[in-house]
């Protein structure tokens, strides 16, 4: 081999090797949650496998790989609940696992859903990394692990591969690697409706590019990255020792005219909305109803964006009485708790991709009429709010941290149990 083959090599083990105490942590979070999931199960006479790829939503995704778009259910008040809701890529994957083994399409969603939220833990701690260092990317996938609702990261759900991909178009993004960005963004715009934050990210990431091409600005120092001890501005923030990369928040090259990476942004900003539009066209001409058909899809399972009007309702409705206006409580410092962190995302100067990947994923999720129990998971995605937190744990003794992480760890799992047990939809 020629010396940078031998250099290529070298690297990728190492690549795997830096995010291996993310990853097994992560592995680690997650099999514990499965094996308190499966003892609550058998308590309570259920599958705990069942719960996790033969309920809710699981079951609509099996039937769009099973027998395709088309399938619909009408409700005694008139709603119609149609399949064409699902985005199609999940389904794809569940159809070709199930054509290249054994597998079932259920089978087949459980398996993508355990690699993608592997494939989703590394992009979040290559994201982290990149910007502030290895033990603030181990805290950032554990944070991630440990949510209340981070069962359904195991669950034959969407949630897991629309975070990979998004994860890794990021990265893609922070790096400089615009048609990579583009294709991980089209491919989440085939996951979920909220593939639209990515191509927000990709876009406003090209936009700054350009931008400061015309200015002439230099590329660093201008909030991309931060100082090595992590103070800014009175020293609020708090990374590990090792000072993070510097580089633009759009990911462009230190020398922004560098032939071919005008064309590569560009390639990558018309690549990245083609997913989410191609399959929304596609159903507008299927139901008949133009560019606007998938909204009357989306309106037949009574799912909008009213500017969080509908949720409001719903919180204020919990204090009609006393036990329902302890759930208001919680709903309200919830809502607080994600303000909050979107704050601390502004003022830590976070990149300004993911910026807008996460303030469109939490306005999305807050802001529409959907099923409110599924709030949570909603924002699951939303992984840079869980920065700022992770640079506060970086800074914690490992060995108190493990066992706060292990203790929360124990909680979530036994959250997430009972909360798959219940009978609502996550």
């Amino acid at each position: 081999m020629t010396d940078l083959e031998t250099r290529a090599a070298a690297a990728r083990p190492g690549v795997l090797r830096r995010a291996a105490p993310a990853l097994l942590g992560y592995t680690a979070v997650r099999a514990l949650g499965l094996a308190v999931l499966a003892l609550w199960s058998e308590a309570r006479g259920k599958s705990a496998y069942t719960l996790l790829t033969a309920r809710w939503d699981s079951l609509w995704y099996t039937r769009v790989a099973e027998l395709g778009y088309g399938y619909e259910v009408r409700l005694p008040n008139g709603d119609v609940h149609s399949n064409l809701a699902f985005f199609p890529l999940l389904p794809w994957l569940e159809r070709l696992a199930a054509a290249v083994s054994p597998l079932s399409y259920a089978d087949g969603g459980f398996v993508v859903s355990l690699l993608a939220s592997l494939a989703a833990a590394w992009g979040i701690f290559a994201v982290a990394d990149h910007l502030y260092g290895r033990r603030a990317g181990v805290c950032a996938v554990l944070l991630w692990a440990v949510l209340p609702v981070g069962v359904v990261q195991s669950m034959a759900y969407s949630e897991s591969l629309f975070t990979a991909l998004a994860a890794w178009a990021l990265y893609a993004v922070l790096t400089g690697r615009w048609v990579t960005a583009g294709l991980l963004a089209g491919l989440a715009g085939l996951t979920r409706p909220v593939g639209l934050a990515v191509v927000a990210a990709v876009w406003a990431a090209g936009v700054a590019a350009f931008l400061r091409e015309r200015s002439g600005a230099s590329f660093v120092g201008d909030g991309s990255a931060v100082p090595g001890d992590g103070a800014r501005g009175g020293g609020r923030a708090g990374p590990p020792p090792r000072a993070p990369r510097t580089g633009a928040p759009d990911g462009a090259p230190p020398r922004p005219r560098a032939p071919g990476v005008r064309l590569r942004r560009v390639s990558g900003m018309l690549l990245a909305p083609l997913g989410a539009a191609g399959y929304v066209l596609w159903v507008g001409q299927r139901t008949g109803d133009g560019p606007l058909g998938y909204l009357d899809v989306q309106a037949g399972w009574r799912n909008g964006f009213d500017g969080g009007y509908a949720f409001a309702r719903f919180v204020a409705g919990r204090f009609t009485s006393f036990p329902s206006a302890l759930a208001g409580i919680a709903l309200l410092l919830g809502v607080a708790l994600v303000i909050w962190l979107c704050v601390l995302c502004v003022r830590q100067h976070q990149p300004l991709p993911l910026l807008v990947y996460a303030g469109t994923v939490t306005a999305l999720a807050l802001c529409a009429s959907s099923y409110f129990g599924s709030k949570p998971r909603l924002l699951m995605p939303a992984f840079p709010l869980l920065l700022p937190l992770a640079l506060a744990l970086a800074r914690v003794r490992t060995r108190p941290l493990a066992a706060g992480l292990a203790a929360v760890a124990a909680a979530s799992a036994a959250y997430g149990a009972f909360w798959l047990n219940g009978s609502g939809p996550p």
